[in-house]
């Protein structure tokens, strides 16, 4: 609660308290508020989904800046909007459940069958079995490779052959060595992505489901050995962040692995490159970067209500239309495996890309995030710059990351 406090207290002095009661000036005999941010949601859904309850409106409210200074603002006033909607850290407010209707007093229990069960696990405190939010959307990782570079590197290009012949880091990594060594071209693009894709793979992140910090070996050792041997072969270019787009459109970087929202984002970056990316099975298996969650808030005087347009704003139907509107990729099963999200992307050869996707979506491990694994990430990425691009000693990087972990642990049992 001081976390919540201390937050509150800085978005006052910067200002950034918002009204977020409900609004004025609203039609129909009950207003609903909802909070979330540019294609969170696809605003014609939110529309659909207000025609199917007669008297109420749906105040949707895009609310921009800082979200999660707001959100937590809106936790300690108390007057907050009824549904909020929150991004992959939505587990760092498990430990603040009671703020939220616990949506198994509500029969989600009876939807439960429709999500994939990993994502519908990340809302939900183990200690107290609340579940704070329902799964909107979900980030699948997929390994994206110029096929085209493959070839001339002596390496299959054919989506099913890359999958079968490098299909672990070690392969990976021999790949890239063999991709440097025969066209010059970097297979990584840089060390935080090698680190956090194996991190996301992992069911064992950084603390167990009882909080216990586990992040000083087990898989974030081995995740973390893995990108100092790439750093060691200098398999990636060693750019500044600015400087990724124009390597992957000038042909300076042969792969990555990526969540499926990357797929526009690489678009832009590489239009040159058109037609020589496909999609295959990530090395190592499959894991999850992003995806959000929708959440009833418990100053909410509507709960009853607010939980039922959140049921319908994440059906299985909504998800669909979420996904033609805005791109979001579903949580609920049958909407994965609806034949009209299968059409062929010229951009990826014409290749099927929801055929991946999909598989990949059904195969990431069940894992817990932790309160912490925001900050615990950002401590591991810094340091992983400092060494790619600092030549920072890995053993020195190592100890420090450890060191600032063990003072922010500290910290939080002091509060």
């Amino acid at each position: 609660m001081k976390r919540l406090n201390r937050l509150l207290l800085g978005a006052f002095c910067t200002g950034m308290l918002v009204s977020c009661a409900n609004s004025e000036g609203a039609e129909g005999d009950t207003t609903i508020t909802l909070w979330y941010w540019h294609r969170a949601l696809d605003d014609q859904v939110i529309k659909d989904v207000e025609a199917e309850f007669p008297g109420v409106t749906i105040n949707a409210q895009k609310v921009g800046g800082e979200y999660k200074t707001k959100l937590h603002t809106a936790l300690i006033a108390g007057n907050g909007p009824d549904i909020v909607a929150m991004n992959d850290w939505a587990s760092e407010y498990l430990q603040y459940s009671d703020k939220f209707v616990n949506l198994n007093d509500y029969g989600v229990e009876e939807i439960k069958e429709d999500y994939l069960d990993w994502k519908w696990n990340l809302a939900i405190d183990p200690e107290t079995d609340t579940m704070i939010a329902l799964p909107i959307d979900t980030g699948p990782t997929v390994l994206y490779y110029r096929a085209d570079l493959f070839e001339e590197a002596g390496l299959p290009s054919e989506p099913d052959e890359v999958a079968e012949q490098i299909n672990s880091w070690d392969a990976y990594v021999k790949a890239g060595e063999q991709m440097k060594e025969r066209t010059g071209v970097f297979m990584f693009d840089n060390l935080q992505r090698t680190y956090l894709q194996n991190i996301e793979q992992q069911s064992d992140k950084y603390f167990t489901t009882d909080e216990e910090y586990i992040g000083d070996g087990g898989s974030v050792r081995e995740a973390w050995d893995m990108a100092m041997k790439v750093n060691e072969l200098q398999l990636t270019p060693r750019i500044a962040d600015g400087e990724r787009n124009a390597a992957l459109n000038n042909g300076s970087i042969a792969s990555f692995i990526g969540a499926v929202w990357e797929a526009n984002i690489l678009k832009d970056a590489a239009p040159d490159t058109a037609g020589e990316w496909r999609i295959t099975a990530a090395p190592g298996g499959a894991g999850n970067n992003g995806g959000s969650f929708l959440g009833v808030l418990e100053s909410s005087e509507e709960k009853d209500l607010a939980v039922e347009i959140t049921k319908a704003l994440v059906s299985t139907e909504s998800q669909k239309e979420h996904y033609l509107g805005v791109e979001l990729f579903p949580s609920t099963i049958e909407t994965i495996e609806s034949e009209d999200l299968y059409q062929p992307d010229p951009f990826f050869g014409d290749q099927v890309v929801m055929e991946v996707y999909a598989e990949a979506a059904k195969d990431v491990p069940l894992t817990y995030y932790g309160n912490l694994y925001g900050p615990l990430r950002s401590y591991f990425e810094d340091e992983l710059t400092l060494v790619e691009r600092g030549n920072k000693d890995p053993d020195t990087a190592w100890q420090d990351v450890q060191t600032k972990i063990s003072r922010e642990l500290s910290r939080q049992t002091n509060e």
